[in-house]
């Protein structure tokens, strides 16, 4: 599996479909995220994005109707928190906990952190893991740096530190990479080999992009377009027995037509035999211990060569 300095994040070569076991002959793994964030520019959550009805709507009906949606269909989700949500509302977080769903880390704000310096990354990594730590009593094991709808790339924002910061801060998971749609290995120093596992993440099963109106005013709201790529992907992704991740976000999808449809979806699963549905750290600790990196990142020299011209 070859792979190049500055140039992948992952090998170049995926890992073969039928080399992905799943716990206790699983067919597919079904990861589910919700972002909580909140933010409206890359500066991350300010007052502004707390006041206005979006935020209260989001940590009120929205979140519930994600919740109960949930509770349901026994879903198990992975929680996005930027630290500053937990410190306003350590309760929701609680609660959160309490129902079996995990919390991990989503920056101080939901900030862009692509052009701090190192010094500073580092500062508000060390500081986003003691207040959610506060909060709920355990240190997260994993990191997300999801996209915000202003944001120019739509896979999200992060510096060239960021994954070695985050490997040097005791994180075990990052929670969107879109160089493969399984678990993959981000390199931070090939030399040292360094890397960090990642959880797939794609921006096509994130509602988001799809379910922009009332939010942004736009009129602009496709949710059966989200809903056909949700079920097309799932298909697939069991077809080969590999990974399928959605991300949804209670302002978008917690108003009622869209929480029937987010029901139905979930209601489908059943139809699916053999879905392993875990948390975000379930699912690291399973690719660890099952694809450990010792044997399954390839870092011998790439197939690929700089040319005249070339990007690289």
């Amino acid at each position: 599996m070859p792979w190049k300095q500055g140039y992948t994040i992952s090998d170049e070569v995926a890992v073969r479909d039928d080399a992905i076991a799943w716990p206790d002959g699983a067919r597919c793994c079904v990861l589910v995220t919700v972002d909580l964030n909140l933010a409206s520019g890359p500066e991350g959550i300010g007052a502004r994005d707390l006041e206005g009805s979006v935020a209260q709507f989001a940590l009120g009906d929205g979140l519930e109707g994600l919740l109960r949606a949930f509770r349901r269909r026994g879903v198990r989700a992975t929680f996005a928190v930027p630290a500053a949500i937990a410190a306003i509302r350590p309760a929701l977080v609680r609660a959160i906990m309490a129902e079996g769903h995990e919390i991990a880390a989503h920056g101080i704000r939901g900030e862009d952190v692509s052009a701090l310096p190192r010094e500073a990354e580092q500062a508000r990594i060390r500081r986003a893991a003691a207040m959610l730590a506060e909060v709920t009593g355990e240190r997260p094991r994993g990191w997300y740096g999801l996209p915000r709808q202003s944001d120019p790339f739509a896979g999200g924002a992060l510096s060239p530190h960021t994954i070695e910061l985050l490997l040097d801060e005791g994180f075990l998971w990052y929670g969107n990479g879109q160089a493969d749609d399984a678990p993959h290995w981000w390199v931070a120093d090939a030399a040292a080999r360094r890397a960090m596992l990642t959880l797939p993440y794609h921006y096509h099963f994130d509602d988001q992009w799809f379910c922009m109106f009332p939010a942004k005013g736009t009129g602009l709201e496709n949710p059966d377009f989200l809903h056909r790529n949700w079920r097309a992907e799932l298909a697939a992704q069991y077809a080969r027995g590999r990974c399928f991740h959605m991300v949804v976000h209670p302002q978008h999808s917690g108003f009622a037509h869209r929480l029937a449809m987010l029901d139905a979806f979930l209601a489908s699963w059943e139809g699916y035999p053999g879905l392993w549905n875990p948390a975000g750290s379930d699912c690291a600790a399973h690719w660890e211990a099952a694809m450990p990196r010792e044997r399954h990142l390839g870092l011998e020299p790439s197939i690929w060569r700089d040319h005249p011209g070339s990007l690289s």
